[in-house]
């Protein structure tokens, strides 16, 4: 596979608009809630910071997802470009 066949296809611009303002939204839907909730300010304070735990650990557990799936694509493409090679060493 010569290195122009190789097609990177990113996401749109609709796309990444429509990601971060669901994110935005959804954020700002949860401190509204914590902020006019009812109840005690340590209430509201441990809603908070458990609210910020579960945003740091969604972005932790994408970014290693994706970077077990690249981690995985980069492997498969050097055992590829191995196999081709032998392939074309028994060919001559």
């Amino acid at each position: 596979m010569n290195p122009q066949e190789i097609m990177i296809q990113g996401n749109s611009a609709g796309w990444l608009l429509f990601v971060k303002l669901s994110f935005g939204v959804s954020l700002a839907a949860m401190l509204a809630f914590i902020f006019f909730m009812e109840g005690s300010l340590l209430t509201k304070g441990y809603l908070a910071l458990n609210g910020l735990f579960i945003v740091s650990s969604t972005i932790m557990v994408s970014k290693t997802l994706r970077d077990e799936y690249e981690n995985k694509k980069l492997i498969n493409r050097i055992s590829e470009a191995r196999t081709n090679k032998i392939l074309q060493q028994y060919e001559d």
